[in-house]
């Protein structure tokens, strides 16, 4: 392996896959490899066998049915249909590889019961969410975001977007903390409620792609890929492999190498060290000897996340028996300090047999409990058919990688959606090549087709 590379590249996760592909198209010469023989690495799709195999170490139940019928996701996100991971798909023509369904319902939890997200004037007016007069605030608030133009003051109300917090603009249309609760969490998608002391920008940027995305499509702002999760990685990595990525799965790392003061070389593999000026990998090729430079680790512990993949005989309950959902519930309606979150999926999306239902339950873990702190999402699910819990450190990047030239990507969080994972992309990418990533926009109409 005399050949030295530009980038080599650690995991197939979703995050190493997308920055491969993107780093290929930009003309870098790009190493990529994984100790799995498979796609995906923490992100991948697993048939039912895999699945039992890795959580039971036993043969899956006959009467779920094949095993070809299944692709169940490790960590289920979605995608907003106007977000960035959908920008980063058409930019690339990754989406050539893939065909998308639309998730049928977003929804929300409020003073216990579940409630369909309301993303429109004429949605809030109905919604079981809010009172009467409540309803009448929400239009108004909506009606504000929608008609906002940044070059005609009369249409702002009195609210500078960079200057005003986003709890004052709450207070100026009288919005009860229910109502900020499914507007802050389930349509902004924020972790926490540290976004209310921030300048309202943020926050409106994030309704108007939620609004947005709904718009696309009607019923939710979600669409998710035929066949899991696991074909996003692949797509990415035909992308690289056409622009001269080479791929290497199967691939034992023995060392990450370093020069004496401390700068990555390259990667010890099968006895020959592969030669690169900058590597990217997942946390996972660093938390041991092997990938700590001299002087500092290259990890921290951030927290960890708990996820039950549920497998359940039936739609979740009180969701207009919707074949697939996004559910958030908000930490303060359950006295916790993050989230929850479910992501349902079904046959539809050609992840499961028949009359079967995959629903996953996430959060990041606040006790020495952590199953239990799962407790009010699982409780929402109704009877549940087999149960795997997986409890999994979040690490993130100790350096920004510029001394070392290593660039570390960060674990995937408790979210059922794409958006921090966007974050990483280019976060890495501002790290590693210096400059913001800049998606070119494609012509008006090119975006992701739905399935039939």
């Amino acid at each position: 392996m005399d050949e030295e590379y530009d980038f080599i590249i650690l995991g197939t996760g979703l995050t190493e896959c997308v920055l491969s592909g993107l780093l290929s198209v930009e003309g870098k010469k790009v190493l990529h490899m994984d100790r799995n023989d498979y796609y995906g690495a923490e992100s991948a799709s697993l048939n039912l066998t895999q699945l039992y195999k890795r959580f039971r170490n036993s043969e899956p139940p006959a009467e779920l049915g094949r095993d070809r019928d299944y692709a169940v996701d490790l960590i289920p996100k979605f995608m907003m249909a106007n977000g960035e991971m959908t920008r980063m798909l058409v930019h690339t023509d990754v989406t050539r590889y893939l065909e998308f369904k639309q998730i049928a319902g977003s929804y929300v939890l409020r003073d216990g019961r579940i409630a369909k997200v309301p993303s429109t004037e004429m949605e809030a007016v109905r919604s079981s969410l809010m009172g009467l007069f409540e309803k009448r605030r929400a239009k108004k608030f909506f009606e504000w975001v929608q008609n906002y133009r940044e070059d005609d003051l009369a249409t702002h109300q009195g609210v500078d977007l960079d200057k005003t917090p986003m709890k004052d603009v709450y207070y100026k249309f009288g919005l009860e903390a229910g109502t900020q609760d499914f507007i802050g969490h389930a349509m902004s998608l924020h972790l926490d409620d540290t976004y209310m002391t921030r300048p309202a920008r943020e926050t409106y940027d994030r309704i108007v792609l939620y609004t947005s995305s709904m718009a696309r499509y009607g019923k939710s702002p979600y669409i998710y890929p035929l066949y899991g999760l696991g074909e996003l990685p692949q797509g990415f990595a035909r992308l690289s492999a056409i622009y001269g990525g080479t791929y290497m799965l199967d691939k034992p790392v023995e060392e990450i190498v370093y020069d004496d003061k401390g700068k990555f070389v390259g990667v010890k593999s099968g006895g020959e060290t592969v030669k690169a000026a900058k590597v990217i990998g997942d946390p996972s090729y660093f938390s041991d000897e092997s990938g700590k430079g001299k002087g500092e680790d290259k990890i921290f512990l951030e927290g960890r996340v708990v996820r039950a993949i549920c497998i359940l005989k039936h739609p979740i309950p009180n969701t207009d028996d919707s074949d697939s959902v996004q559910l958030i519930i908000p930490q303060n309606q359950v006295g916790r300090k993050h989230d929850i979150y479910i992501a349902e999926v079904s046959s539809t999306h050609n992840v499961c047999a028949k009359d079967v239902y995959i629903a996953m339950v996430s959060t990041v873990v606040e006790t020495n409990d952590p199953e239990a702190e799962l407790e009010p999402g699982l409780k929402l699910l109704g009877p549940i058919y087999d149960k795997f819990v997986e409890v999994a450190p979040i690490f993130s990047p100790a350096s920004s990688g510029s001394y070392d030239n290593v660039f570390v990507t960060r674990s995937y969080d408790s979210t059922s959606h794409f958006e921090t994972v966007c974050d990483d992309v280019k976060d890495v990418w501002r790290r590693a090549i210096g400059s913001e990533l800049v998606l070119k926009k494609r012509e008006d109409g090119e975006g992701i087709q739905e399935a039939a």
